[in-house]
C-alpha cells in the first residue's frame, strides 16, 4: 500500500481557499485515481499547509502521475511515510509530476475582466467533464472543448494551455472583439505563431478561426449559442462542453428562454461518449429545478449520484451558492 498526500492549492484570498478546499476531494474522487483509492480521503495539516491524504494499493504509475499533473485544486504531491527506520515522521517524498503545458499558463491568468470565472474553478470543471466522459484517458491534445457561452474566453484559454482544440460562442460583439484582440496581442508578445481568419456566417454572425503554433485551433464565434453548430466548422465534434451560465441573467422563466434552444443544440454537437459540465448561481434556482429543466428539454442525462450532487459551494456574499451540473447525452 502507498500513502499519498496532495497539497491544497494555496490561495491569497480566504474566499478562494474555501473554494479549492471544498472541491479538491471531488476532483480526485472523479478522476481515475478515485478508483484506485483503498480508503476515504482525509484532510491533514502538515506544517502550515493543508493536504488531502489517501491510500492506494499500488505505487503511482504514469497514468496516475498524468492525472495529478492536470489537477486544478491541488498542486503538489508526495508519498507519505509515518516513519523511516527508527525515525518517527511524518516524512514526505516528492512525486515527479510533469506539469508541462502546451501554452504558457499565464494565458489563463493575464486577462482580467468583469465577471471572469475563477481560473482554477474553470479548470476543475474541464477536468470533471473529461473524467465523466468516455475520454478520461484520451490526452488533452486529442480533444475538442466547447464553451457555448464563452464570455471573455477563460474556458478557451484553459483548454489551449492543456493542449485541446477549443471553440466558443458569445453574442456580445465588444466582448468577442476584446477577446480576439487579447489573443492577438498575447501571441505577438509571447512570440507564438498565430494565424487569424475571419469568417462571416450568413444569417448567423461572424467567427474568428485561429491556428496557434501550427497545431492548436481555436474558433471564437459572435452569435447566438443555439447556432453553435455553425461556429465549430473546421474542428472535430467536441467531446467536452464546459460553461459558466451568466449570473446577469435573471432566474426563473428567462433561464428557460435561454436554455430552451441552447441545450438541444449543445446536445446535438456533442460527440458520442462526451460530457457537459456547467455551473450556475443556485441561490434562487435550485438544483432540483435545474436538473428537471435540463432533462425535460434536451437529450442530456444528468449524473446526480454522489459526488455529482455534492458540488455546491459558496462564491461570495452575492452568490451564496453556486452548483455544477454534469451530464451526458
Amino acid at each position: 500500500m502507498t500513502t499519498i498526500v496532495a497539497q491544497i492549492a494555496p490561495q491569497r484570498s480566504t474566499q478562494y481557499t474555501e473554494l479549492v478546499t471544498d472541491l479538491a476531494p471531488f476532483e480526485l474522487l472523479l478522476s481515475n485515481i478515485g478508483d484506485r483509492m483503498t480508503d476515504e480521503l482525509e484532510f491533514v495539516g502538515l506544517g502550515t499547509q493543508t493536504y488531502l491524504k489517501f491510500d492506494m494499493d499500488e505505487t503511482p504509475d504514469e497514468s496516475t502521475l498524468r492525472s495529478l499533473a492536470n489537477m486544478a485544486m491541488t498542486d503538489a504531491y508526495f508519498q507519505y511515510f509515518d516513519s523511516i527506520g527508527d525515525e518517527t515522521g511524518p516524512f514526505l517524498k516528492p512525486l515527479d509530476v510533469d506539469t508541462t503545458t502546451y501554452l504558457p499558463p499565464d494565458l489563463i491568468t493575464t486577462r482580467r475582466y468583469r465577471g471572469k470565472t475563477n481560473e482554477l474553478f474553470t479548470q476543475f470543471m474541464c477536468n470533471i467533464a473529461r473524467y465523466s466522459s468516455d475520454f478520461q484517458d484520451t490526452p488533452w491534445n486529442k480533444l475538442t472543448l466547447l464553451d457555448p457561452l464563452c464570455g471573455g474566453g477563460t474556458t478557451l484559454f484553459v483548454g489551449l494551455v492543456l493542449g485541446a482544440d477549443v471553440a466558443g460562442v458569445e453574442n456580445d460583439r465588444k466582448v468577442v472583439e476584446g477577446t480576439v484582440g487579447f489573443v492577438k496581442q498575447y501571441m505577438r508578445e509571447a512570440k507564438i505563431a498565430a494565424k487569424f481568419r475571419e469568417d462571416k456566417l450568413k444569417g448567423v454572425g461572424k467567427r474568428w478561426f485561429i491556428t496557434l503554433d501550427q497545431s492548436l485551433r481555436c474558433s471564437i464565434g459572435r452569435g447566438e449559442t443555439a447556432d453553435v453548430q455553425q461556429f465549430i466548422t473546421g474542428l472535430k465534434r467536441p467531446q467536452l462542453i464546459v460553461t459558466d451560465l451568466p449570473y446577469g441573467i435573471q432566474h426563473g422563466e428567462s433561464w428557460g428562454e435561454v436554455l430552451l434552444d441552447a441545450l438541444p443544440a449543445w446536445a446535438e454537437v456533442l460527440a458520442d461518449g462526451g460530457a457537459m459540465a456547467f455551473s450556475w448561481n443556485a441561490t434562487r434556482f435550485s438544483r432540483v429545478e435545474m436538473v428537471d429543466l435540463v432533462e425535460a428539454i434536451s437529450d442530456f442525462r444528468v449524473l446526480n449520484d454522489p459526488p455529482y450532487n455534492q458540488l455546491a459551494h459558496r462564491v461570495d456574499r452575492v452568490i451564496k451558492e453556486r452548483d455544477v451540473i454534469v451530464a451526458r447525452r
